[in-house]
């Protein structure tokens, strides 16, 4: 570890101390990882202790620059599924954000987003419920496509140059499909997401439900494939879980309010540990999370890999 690492290190566990907001200032300081807790039942664990967790990097334990279990306070984009198949589950949608818009906490801003013929994003982060409960959308278009991996990938240049932690939301009930493209657009695809988000510290949760288009043909054609095109994208929860967010899945009589309260919930029960990168090799290390000591069954999860910077001295 270098003098400078060092110094950084311990500035930041001394704004800890002082009950001030730990800042990172980029991956070469310190590697920031957010850890969610549960138990055996999914419920989440709160106030445990440092000495009671272990973060590897490249399977070797390293000591912790930082550790907070209060509250962080987040930067959300929310972005929705406005494709066709979609129209069906527009009132339950406008009503269930109101589960997340109310259980932000002081600190929180987020932005509103959407994702279909266009990607259309809320100008400006806030914590005013009104203004987010007007950047709902009030209509879908039947023909509108599900360009995911794209709407996420501008979610995330939403983000500006933001310190605090970044976390984008995303509700969809369908496959990607980009539907149309500028001459010369590249597509984006879950590889460029998964990379993107985990360079720029960037967590994604997802929420996947069923299809409730109007006016859904019944019968006929192939059943499997029917069934098959009203299910979520498989790989959101990949992504999900490797960005140390999480993934839930809603099915047709599940509650889609209580889906984003836990996802907030969640993000306000998140442990914040750090360490100073072990390696400065501009290589990708492989990040593990242990809970130890407890005598008890849980499970964390956090993000699963980070890219160390490059020493240049």
């Amino acid at each position: 570890m270098t003098r400078l690492v060092m110094f950084l290190a311990f500035t930041v566990v001394t704004l800890a101390a002082q009950g001030q907001q730990p800042v990172f200032r980029g991956i070469g300081d310190n590697v920031p990882v957010y850890v969610t807790v549960v138990d055996k039942d999914n419920r989440l664990v709160p106030g445990l202790t440092r000495e009671e967790f272990q973060v590897l990097d490249n399977g070797r334990v390293q000591p912790l620059t930082v550790f907070d279990n209060t509250p962080q306070p987040v930067r959300l984009i929310v972005m929705l599924d406005v494709s066709g198949s979609m129209e069906g589950n527009l009132p339950l949608l406008r009503a269930s954000c109101e589960q997340l818009f109310t259980r932000l906490k002081e600190g929180d801003l987020a932005r509103v987003g959407t994702f279909g013929n266009e990607i259309v994003i809320s100008p400006t982060f806030t914590k005013d419920v009104t203004e987010l409960r007007a950047a709902l959308p009030f209509q879908i278009d039947r023909d509108a496509p599900t360009p995911l991996w794209k709407g996420v990938n501008e979610a995330m240049s939403g983000f500006g140059g933001s310190e605090t932690r970044k976390v984008v939301l995303v509700l969809s009930d369908g496959k990607d499909a980009p539907g149309f493209r500028k001459f010369g657009e590249k597509i984006v695809t879950q590889l460029d997401i998964s990379d993107r988000a985990q360079r720029e510290e960037v967590m994604i949760y997802g929420i996947g439900m069923r299809s409730r288009g109007m006016g859904m043909p019944m019968g006929g054609g192939n059943l499997g494939a029917m069934l098959g095109e009203d299910l979520p994208d498989p790989a959101l929860g990949t992504v999900a879980l490797e960005t140390g967010g999480g993934y839930l899945e809603v099915r047709p009589r599940d509650d889609l309010g209580a889906a984003f309260a836990r996802v907030a919930d969640e993000l306000h029960s998140q442990y914040l540990m750090g360490f100073a990168p072990p390696a400065r090799d501009g290589k990708r290390h492989r990040i593990e999370v242990k809970v130890t000591g407890t005598g008890k069954d849980l499970k964390p999860r956090a993000r699963k890999n980070y890219v160390a910077p490059i020493d240049k001295n």
